[in-house]
C-alpha cells in the first residue's frame, strides 16, 4: 500500500480551501483528519491511481469520490459514473457494468453500453465493492489491470480510459480470510487507501456541517433560517451520530422544513434526539443530590431538557418548579411558552 507523505504546512492546506466558504470541492471540515484527506486528494488528483475509500456508512465516501473527480483537471469535465454494487440485482449486474449486444439474452433487443464504457475518459465509483461476487471480481481485476473488457454476448474487446474509485464499509481483510474477497483484487485496489473518519471522531466539524446543510436546505426550500440555537447545538454536539454525516444532513433538512421562524430549536429535532439528550441528562441529575443542580449550572446543558426534568419531578406544579429553578413564575411561564411546554403543564 502506498500512503502519500503527510504534510503539515499550514500554507499548503490554506491553498486547498476555497476562501469563500472554506470548502474543498464541496467537502466540509477542518479537522486534521479531513485536512489530510484534502492533501491526499490534491496530490493524486492528476494521476490514474485507483483509490480505495474505507469508512462507516454515511461518512461521505461518495462526496469524497466526487471531490477526487473534480480535482482532476483532465477528468473533471468527463463523466462521473456511480455504481451502487449492492443495489444491482445479480441477474443484470454484468449487463449494467459491461453492456450487452442485441440478442445476448432474453430482452436484449438492442446493443447497449455498460457503465464502464459510459465512464470513458472520466471516473467510475464502485460503491460497496465488497458485494461483488467472486466471478465478477475476476472480471474487475482484468479491467483494473488492462482497462479492457467485452460486452455480454460479444467477443470484441473494448478499451476504456477510466479512473476507478472503490468504496466499502466492510473489513476486506476479514473477507479475504473468509474466502469472500480475492486477495489479488484487494492488492490491486489498495493502491491509495483513504480512511474516512466517522462524525463522532471529528465533532469540531459538526457546527460547520450543520451550517452547510442549513444553508443548503434553506435555499432549496425557499426559507431564511438564520441559525441554530445554542441549546439545540448542544444536543447535536452530544449525540454520537451512528449514521454519521448522512444522518446529520437528514435531520437538518427535516428541521429546516419544519421550522416556523428563523431559528432551529429543540422542537424542530426528532424526538429520538431530544429523548437521547434527556436520558443522558437524567443520569447526571440522578448522580447529584436533590437540589444540587441550579438553573445557572444547568444552562451548560440544553435548557429545555433541564426545565422539563424539573417539571416532571414536581408533577408539573409551576410554583414548586419555579422555586426549585430559582426563577419567578413569570420567567418560568415564558420559558415554558418558548419551548412549547405550556400544554403539558396545564
Amino acid at each position: 500500500q502506498k500512503t502519500p507523505r503527510q504534510t503539515s504546512k499550514p500554507s499548503f492546506i490554506k491553498k486547498l480551501l476555497h476562501h469563500k466558504d472554506d470548502t474543498f470541492h464541496d467537502l466540509v471540515g477542518k479537522d486534521p483528519s479531513m485536512l489530510e484527506i484534502y492533501s491526499i486528494i490534491e496530490r493524486i488528483s492528476n494521476t490514474k491511481a485507483t483509490i480505495l475509500l474505507r469508512g462507516e456508512s454515511g461518512t461521505g465516501k461518495r462526496v469524497i469520490a466526487r471531490a477526487i473527480h473534480k480535482a482532476d483537471k483532465k477528468r473533471r469535465d468527463k463523466p462521473f459514473v456511480e455504481i451502487s454494487c449492492g443495489a444491482l440485482p445479480r441477474e443484470i449486474i454484468e449487463s449494467e457494468l459491461f453492456g450487452h449486444t442485441k440478442g445476448a439474452f432474453t430482452g436484449a433487443i438492442n446493443d447497449r453500453k455498460g457503465r464502464f464504457e459510459l465512464g470513458h475518459g472520466g471516473t467510475v465509483l464502485l460503491d460497496d465493492i465488497d458485494s461483488f461476487s467472486l466471478d465478477l471480481q475476476v472480471k474487475l481485476l482484468r479491467i483494473l489491470q488492462h482497462k479492457e473488457f467485452e460486452r455480454v454476448g460479444d467477443h470484441k474487446t473494448i478499451k476504456v480510459d477510466v479512473r476507478f474509485i472503490v468504496s466499502t464499509n466492510q473489513d476486506l481483510e476479514k473477507a479475504i480470510i473468509e474466502k469472500k474477497f480475492r486477495e489479488d483484487l484487494y492488492y490491486r485496489l489498495n493502491v491509495i487507501s483513504i480512511n474516512v473518519p466517522p462524525l463522532r471522531k471529528r465533532k469540531d466539524d459538526l457546527p460547520l456541517l450543520v451550517n452547510h446543510f442549513m444553508n443548503l436546505y434553506s435555499k432549496e426550500n425557499h426559507k431564511r433560517i438564520k441559525r441554530v440555537s445554542d441549546d439545540t447545538m448542544n444536543i447535536l454536539m452530544n449525540y454520537d451520530w451512528p449514521g454519521n454525516a448522512r444522518e446529520l444532513e437528514n435531520i437538518i433538512e427535516r428541521a429546516v422544513i419544519l421550522d416556523i421562524d428563523d431559528v432551529i430549536e429543540n422542537d424542530d429535532l426528532p424526538e429520538l434526539l431530544v429523548g437521547n439528550a434527556m436520558a443522558s441528562f437524567d443520569t447526571k441529575i440522578k448522580n447529584n443530590t436533590a437540589g444540587a443542580v441550579s438553573l445557572k449550572d444547568a444552562l451548560r446543558e440544553p435548557e429545555k431538557i433541564y426545565i422539563l426534568q424539573v417539571m416532571k419531578e414536581v408533577g408539573w406544579n409551576k410554583k414548586r418548579a419555579a422555586r426549585k429553578l430559582g426563577v419567578n413564575r413569570t420567567t418560568l411561564y415564558n420559558k415554558l411558552k418558548k419551548y412549547n411546554l405550556l400544554a403539558q403543564s396545564k
